[in-house]
């Protein structure tokens, strides 16, 4: 079980230069549903789409508390926002356990903020406090043509591990994602 002391100091706020990475809150679902409407969006992702702002504000809360429901992992979940105007980008999730193990590490922009910098900035910046935090290995996985994800990816210090075949279902359609691994061993060890 994950402990409450745990799951605080896992999911407390992150700063990085130009990004706040804040709990989510049902509150951030009215600042995010009107962009979680972007048909775009959902080319890479198998998320569903919002039906209506108070679905999505209901299912975000049952998050706040920011734990599996058997208490295995810890799920701290981020709303990205913007500094220079206060303007919600995004989130940024993760899923943490008990041995400071991320088995999955998720993110997605909204389209106005695409092309920024902003999700590799996010990444570098939950792996880094993560990392502080105390977790150990972390991984991501991304659709096969993603490059975007990829090279945020890459930029925060992970490393391509392999394809799974038929690892996600989008839109109806299965496809293969590429896995992606980061650990605290790496950035310690000595350059070849």
């Amino acid at each position: 079980m994950i402990s409450d002391d745990l799951l605080a100091r896992l999911a407390a706020p992150i700063e990085s230069p130009r990004l706040w990475l804040e709990p989510l809150r049902a509150s951030h679902a009215a600042e995010l549903f009107d962009g979680l409407q972007e048909p775009e969006l959902y080319r890479w992702i198998s998320m569903d789409r919002p039906e209506d702002l108070e679905s999505l504000a209901a299912h975000w809360q049952a998050l706040e508390r920011r734990c599996s429901p058997d208490g295995q992992f810890a799920w701290p979940i981020w709303a990205l926002r913007r500094k220079a105007d206060g303007r919600c980008l995004g989130r940024l999730d993760a899923e943490i356990d008990a041995q400071l193990n991320a088995p999955n590490l998720g993110y997605y922009l909204l389209r106005p903020a695409w092309g920024q910098g902003y999700a590799s900035e996010a990444v570098q910046a939950a792996t880094a406090a993560l990392r502080e935090r105390g977790v150990r290995r972390i991984v991501s996985t991304v659709t096969v043509g993603n490059r975007a994800s990829v090279r945020a990816l890459e930029k925060a210090g992970f490393a391509f591990t392999r394809i799974l075949k038929d690892s996600d279902c989008i839109d109806g359609v299965m496809h293969d994602d590429e896995e992606y691994v980061w650990t605290a061993d790496a950035l310690s060890a000595p350059a070849a």
